[in-house]
């Protein structure tokens, strides 16, 4: 691919292979998606289980047949897809500084999309003591051991957490003849139901211990104190997200404190003319085909800036009170477009089986909506745009309070 291209889109997973899809052939010049995988297809590319593709394709199919059906899709709408393509930094405006097996060289762009996605926090992160062992995992690393490198992880798994993805977790170690002995969350409740497994609740891990293979997991029950050992040889741990925020950083994007990822508005523009974000990069996590929605979403702002459209008008913040911990898009622009699928996507820390959302403006009720379905942590908690369409212009943030 030459030197410079119409659309640059950084990452090739849901997100960016839908934006490639809805972009190429309709931008008047070259679409080129840098992946710095071997495939391109993202997380689904090695999560074997089934559940991919109901929203955006409406079937179901199993992570790898997802990810192969998403890149297809955007090589024939026209888009280059280059693998093996890291983006280490910027070398301008909307010149991205790439290196490959090819070589390293500079791609500039009328417009770039990040879509470079989200990642489970390892353990240094998370500042779990103890020993250092083999044995642990963060669910891509043990994805990737399993479905792409066909490696054996153990006999006995303990997955720390109780949400969507723990249970991915237990669908690849059982795929891998482990056997999961227990998950444990430091929430009251398990974030998923899930069958025939023992969830330990309100219960840290205090310490690993093992000398070269992991062979207990120390718990301490948050209520009383009290710790136990539990045997196993493998330790899994499992959401607890952050953007893989860098090029954004490096961009001087402005970002959102609590989600870490770009601030963006309704459209999915960012704080720097001509870039654009998209998928988990901004709403740590989602699913992967809200994510490939949001690509979708993100062109429609991409085609007016390409056309030259001017400027738009101020934004209105959208601000969160607790228990709710960040909203996504977080800001909302007078006549502009409502955001992906309708909705606003929020995280709260704590569960509300009956919730309401209200937001309110300068003292002012702007809306209220109490949506069918709980409120809970580890999952995104989704309510219609409606709720603050009666924002004024003039006015000031808009606080967004859960009940």
């Amino acid at each position: 691919m030459s030197g410079h291209v119409r659309v640059a889109i950084v990452g090739g997973g849901p997100a960016g292979l839908g934006a490639a899809a809805a972009l190429a052939g309709r931008v008047g010049g070259p679409v080129l998606v840098l992946e710095r995988e071997s495939a391109p297809g993202g997380v689904p590319r090695h999560s074997a289980h089934s559940g991919y593709g109901i929203r955006d394709l409406h079937r179901v199919l199993s992570g790898p047949s997802y990810a192969e059906r998403l890149a297809a899709r955007a090589v024939a709408a026209g888009a280059v897809v280059e693998t093996e393509a890291m983006v280490t930094g910027w070398a301008g405006d909307r010149a991205l500084e790439v290196t490959s097996p090819r070589g390293r060289r500079t791609v500039t762009a009328d417009a770039v999309v990040l879509a470079t996605g989200a990642r489970e926090r390892p353990r240094p992160a998370r500042m779990v003591p103890g020993d250092r062992p083999a044995g642990m995992y963060t669910t891509g690393q043990l994805q990737q051991l399993v479905h792409l490198h066909h490696r054996p992880v153990g006999h006995r798994a303990v997955v720390v957490g109780a949400e969507l993805v723990s249970w991915s977790a237990v669908l690849t170690l059982r795929a891998a003849g482990c056997r999961t002995v227990l998950l444990t969350t430091e929430r009251p409740r398990p974030e998923l139901r899930l069958p025939l497994r023992p969830v330990r609740t309100r219960t840290r891990v205090a310490a690993i211990h093992g000398h070269g293979r992991v062979s207990t997991v120390e718990l301490e029950d948050l209520r009383t104190g009290r710790r136990e050992l539990v045997e196993c040889d493998t330790v899994v741990l499992t959401g607890d997200w952050i953007p893989d925020h860098e090029l954004a950083r490096l961009a001087g994007l402005e970002l959102d404190p609590a989600t870490r990822g770009p601030r963006v508005d309704t459209a999915l523009r960012t704080s720097r003319p001509g870039v654009f974000a998209a998928g988990n990069l901004l709403h740590p996590v989602d699913t992967a085909d809200v994510a490939a929605l949001d690509g979708h979403h993100v062109a429609a702002a991409v085609l007016s800036w390409l056309d030259g459209s001017p400027d738009v008008a101020a934004g209105l913040a959208l601000v969160v009170e607790p228990p709710l911990v960040w909203v996504a898009p977080q800001l909302i622009r007078p006549g502009g477009p409502p955001p992906a699928r309708g909705r606003l996507l929020l995280w709260t820390a704590e569960h509300r089986r009956l919730p309401r959302v209200t937001a309110v403006q300068d003292g002012r009720r702007v809306g209220s909506v109490r949506p069918p379905w709980p409120a809970a942590p580890g999952r995104v908690f989704r309510v219609p745009y409606s709720l603050v369409r009666g924002a004024d212009p003039g006015g000031g943030p808009v606080h967004l309070s859960l009940s």
